[in-house]
């Protein structure tokens, strides 16, 4: 919920040709207060079109958010990146509850085109979820499109996992062949930012400043891994309130977001227990990665195994943008009919396309 990421690639949906500028842009803090309300009014949707309280002027404002960032992006563009064919829009989550067959991003695709004048291609977990799935992770498919294409030095040791650490944390296996195995491994920068925003009144830990002063409460570590998501076989996913700051109350401000991190962290590393085989390498994306004390912890924690541990730079990705790059990605295959998720990634009973395309000019 801290802004909107944009990034632009070449791609047939099958293999990526180029990945071209991406651009970040925060939004105020008041903003992010607002978002932060939403998931309360959130709660009480049964239905993905409801839009309780402020909902619907948040969708608007959402959207208009992501169009002008979309403008400033093109401007400033190199010229042969400036004519994309379509946006793949993802929205804000403010609601996921799969076990309901639930989800729900604040986001207009219909708008988007118009306020843009490019094709949209949104809502792109709703066909999985009529298919059995999760609904997450969506991101699957691009991570194992860009395991295939490694440079040499790092190409050669799959089996590989990306690891994508936003609010939540998510996996990709990828496996020299098959279908990619996904999930949601638990909490990822969600924690970490509520405890310091409640705690010390900041947004998020700073390169892990906070951290860097604390020690890992081993006990607060246990409870968390506890739960008994982590048994849980199979596609999974989460939602950002499945996990609360119950567990660590009566930390000091630098030993809970320390400790947070050691949870993060082994709760990657806990997704082994449930993978056909230990990955070799395992590559840092999102904010997550930019935590040193995420870093150490899966660095240490996979040495034990023999494996390697980077972030997506050592691998010549840009870890801020995958995720973007891979709403791109997953926009191209939609128009294509190709599919979106696999019964190994979300749950659902076939492999399935998704995703609703938003014409500029019918909008």
């Amino acid at each position: 919920m801290d802004g909107i990421d944009v990034a632009a690639i070449e791609t047939d949906g099958v293999t990526v040709t180029a990945r071209g500028p991406s651009l970040s842009i925060s939004y105020d803090a008041p903003f992010r207060q607002r978002l932060e309300a939403a998931l309360g009014a959130a709660k009480s949707i049964t239905e993905r079109n409801q839009r309780p309280g402020d909902l619907a002027d948040l969708e608007r404002e959402i959207t208009m958010h992501h169009a002008r960032t979309v403008q400033q992006f093109l401007r400033a563009a190199p010229q042969d990146w400036q004519r994309p064919d379509v946006i793949g829009f993802h929205g804000q989550t403010v609601l996921h509850r799969p076990a309901e067959a639930l989800t729900v991003q604040l986001g207009d695709g219909a708008l988007l085109a118009r306020e843009t004048g490019i094709a949209v291609v949104n809502d792109m977990r709703a066909n999985d979820m009529r298919h059995g799935g999760q609904g997450a992770p969506l991101v699957p498919v691009y991570h194992a499109a860009l395991a295939r294409s490694l440079p040499q030095d790092c190409g050669h040791l799959l089996p590989v996992v990306f690891v994508n650490i936003g609010g939540i944390s998510n996996i990709t296996f990828v496996l020299r062949d098959g279908d990619p195995i996904a999930f949601d491994t638990g909490p990822g920068n969600a924690l970490i930012d509520q405890w310091v925003m409640r705690e010390g009144g900041v947004p998020f830990d700073d390169g892990g400043a906070i951290a860097s002063k604390g020690v890992v409460d081993r006990a607060v570590v246990a409870r968390y891994l506890d739960n008994p998501y982590f048994l849980k076989r199979g596609a999974k996913s989460l939602d950002r309130l499945d996990f609360t700051l119950d567990a660590a109350r009566g930390l000091s401000l630098a030993d809970g977001a320390r400790t947070l991190a050691a949870v993060t962290a082994e709760a990657v590393l806990k997704a082994c227990d449930h993978l056909p085989s230990q990955p070799k390498l395992w590559v840092l994306c999102g904010g997550g990665r930019k935590n040193p004390h995420i870093v150490k912890d899966m660095h240490d924690g996979a040495a034990k195994v023999g494996a390697k541990v980077i972030v997506a730079e050592a691998a010549g990705l840009d870890g801020d943008a995958t995720e973007a790059e891979a709403w791109a990605f997953l926009a191209v295959r939609s128009l294509k009919g190709l599919p979106l998720t696999f019964s190994t990634t979300t749950g659902c009973d076939h492999a399935v396309s998704g995703g609703v395309l938003n014409n500029p000019r019918a909008a």
